[in-house]
């Protein structure tokens, strides 16, 4: 019976031994992963404090206070490490220890940690996107803008960098809802101006195609976004093409009153004077004739001197 107990005694004394040479370790491990985090070696601390946790967490009691320290520093350092591949713009490979430190900092409970990379995501989106679009890979960069939107709905500048990525991509009809929701988000003066381009461009294209009920109508959008003076002579030109000749003065009559020193006043001038001497006002046509004349207009006289 002696020697049983004598047996037993030896046995707890050395796993009391092996006990406290395994907690030595373990803090001896912590203390050189912050060594290394003091010098911004971010992999080889958080390598360090990982295997202290663990061989921490295999003390028992004994290696709680250790435990608790080295998951006060994971998940920031974590978090840390995915900001670093951000700034060297590896832009996947951060996405992705982002993930891991929002996990490992949910299963700590460091919620200050998870709000911190959470509120990164977006900007790490964002200036992938950016990237993307100097680099004129305009559908990566569409569906990086898609991704800080899925996030950040109201956030105006992705929007509207969205729109010129769809805009350049030739998908005109998709950047103009990207541009709707950048102006009303805060980007409403240059949304505008970008929208107002495209249905110009596209009030030109139809004029050019003889699709004039589709001219007036993007000219008139063009207008209403960017008060270009241009769309008004195009919804003038296609309403006057298109045999609505009341509407074509309208529009030109608009025009002259937004771009009356246009190198083209004298022309679009001496057009209304005609359209209106076409339907019989010949006050109207005298009146428009000699504005043309003002302007410069050669045939302007002899059409006006013909009314006499």
């Amino acid at each position: 019976m002696k020697k049983i107990l004598v047996s037993l005694a030896a046995l707890f004394a050395a796993a009391t031994m092996l006990s406290a040479q395994s907690m030595a370790d373990a803090t001896e491990t912590a203390k050189l992963a912050n060594e290394s985090l003091s010098t911004g070696d971010f992999a080889t601390a958080l390598s360090g404090f990982q295997e202290a946790l663990k061989m921490a967490e295999a003390c028992g009691d004994e290696g709680l206070e250790l435990v608790a320290t080295c998951k006060s520093v994971i998940p920031d350092l974590t978090r840390r490490i995915a900001r670093s591949l951000a700034d060297e713009k590896k832009y996947d490979e951060s996405f992705a220890k982002y993930q891991e430190a929002i996990a490992i900092a949910k299963e700590y409970g460091d919620d200050a940690t998870v709000a911190k990379a959470e509120e990164q995501i977006p900007i790490l989106y964002y200036s992938k996107a950016n990237d993307l679009l100097n680099a004129k890979d305009f559908a990566g960069a569409a569906e990086a803008y898609d991704k800080v939107l899925e996030i950040e709905p109201a956030n105006g500048n992705a929007a509207f960098k969205k729109g010129e990525a769809l805009r350049n991509a030739g998908k005109a009809d998709e950047a103009i809802e990207a541009y709707k929701l950048a102006a009303a988000n805060g980007q409403e003066k240059n949304a505008n101006t970008r929208m107002g381009s495209i249905y110009l461009a596209k009030a030109q294209a139809n004029l050019k195609a003889k699709k004039f009920a589709d001219a007036v109508a993007d000219a008139n959008a063009s207008y209403e976004y960017s008060q270009n003076p241009s769309a008004l002579q195009i919804a003038g030109m296609a309403s006057q093409y298109a045999g609505k000749n009341a509407d074509a003065i309208s529009y030109f009559e608009k025009y002259l009153d937004a771009a009356p020193t246009a190198k083209n006043a004298g022309q679009i001038a001496y057009t209304i004077g005609a359209l209106y001497q076409n339907s019989k006002n010949t006050a109207k046509a005298k009146e428009y004739y000699q504005k043309a004349v003002a302007a410069g207009y050669a045939d302007a006289q002899k059409a006006l001197a013909a009314l006499k």
